[in-house]
């Protein structure tokens, strides 16, 4: 017949079995299914819980946390973009519906095909976001992907997951709406390239700040300027982007460190107030 357990040597979840080791923390004792390898001896699972929530969160310069898979978004948004237009070479190229139908139109048109395309101030909303990763030919789409991977996680690396995600896409619908105010509106306008110009603007705050040569980085700034001038390229996507890269780019640079989070609220809000605003005395114009 066996001795039963006396009660001070069975793990403190399981009553029912045998537990010699005791947790490095508390002193608990914990048996083998409950023992968490720690750097001295073992720990039970509420003491590495109660660690786990005690420890201080690596944060990136705007606040945000930093991401264990650096890039991440930035490769998923080339991803995005690369597979839209495969999407439209599979369905026709660009006289295809589905190009068609996302690209950027303010007002509806009528296509060669006879078909109407509603534009944004029919109700085709959903044309100041998909016009962004939409792209007219193979050099087109090269020359955008490089830009975001370039600089696509530095700025992501500086903002984190989250925010970089927001920035892209108001960057973007910014853009969009600069088109949609001051471009011609049965023209049909596409591509990644107003958030692209807005990664610039941010890029070359954020490396100023850290004190970076970012002379290379104007000079780039420069030549696209110039480009953007000619050819039936779009300044005004390109223009909106970049103006609202330097406003979230100061925004995530220079707020205070104790109030970051509040300030950069703030300026989405008044970002998002103002794309808001500006689409709808666009379009109060555009179908009067």
């Amino acid at each position: 017949m066996t001795d039963p357990v006396p009660s001070e040597n069975r793990c403190y979840r399981h009553s029912d079995r045998e537990a010699y080791i005791s947790c490095q923390r508390c002193g608990r004792k914990i048996c083998p299914d409950c023992m968490r390898d720690a750097s001295v001896g073992f720990h039970c699972p509420e003491c590495v819980a109660e660690a786990a929530r005690t420890m201080p969160v690596a944060r990136t310069l705007a606040g945000g946390r930093v991401s264990a898979r650096e890039g991440i978004v930035s490769l998923s948004l080339i991803g995005i973009n690369v597979v839209a237009f495969v999407l439209t070479i599979a369905a026709g190229g660009n006289n295809s519906n589905f190009f068609q139908q996302g690209a950027m139109l303010s007002v509806d048109a009528a296509n060669q095909a006879g078909t109407t395309l509603r534009g944004v101030a029919d109700g085709g909303y959903w044309r100041l976001l998909t016009s962004a990763f939409l792209h007219e030919g193979m050099l087109h789409i090269l020359f955008n992907m490089y830009a975001l991977y370039l600089f696509g996680p530095i700025v992501e690396r500086a903002l984190g997951v989250r925010r970089f995600i927001a920035a892209y896409l108001t960057m973007a619908i910014v853009a969009s709406v600069f088109v949609y105010v001051l471009s011609e509106p049965r023209a049909l306008t596409i591509g990644a390239s107003g958030a692209i110009f807005g990664l610039f603007a941010m890029a070359l705050i954020l490396l100023r700040k850290a004190g970076q040569d970012v002379t290379f980085l104007l000079v780039l700034l420069a030549i696209n300027a110039v480009i953007s001038l000619t050819g039936n390229i779009s300044w005004q996507g390109h223009l909106g982007g970049f103006v609202a890269g330097l406003v979230l780019g100061a925004t995530f640079a220079y707020a205070p460190r104790d109030k970051r989070t509040q300030i950069q609220l703030l300026v989405f809000a008044a970002l998002w107030v103002g794309i808001v605003a500006a689409v709808a005395i666009r379009t109060i114009q555009l179908t009067a």
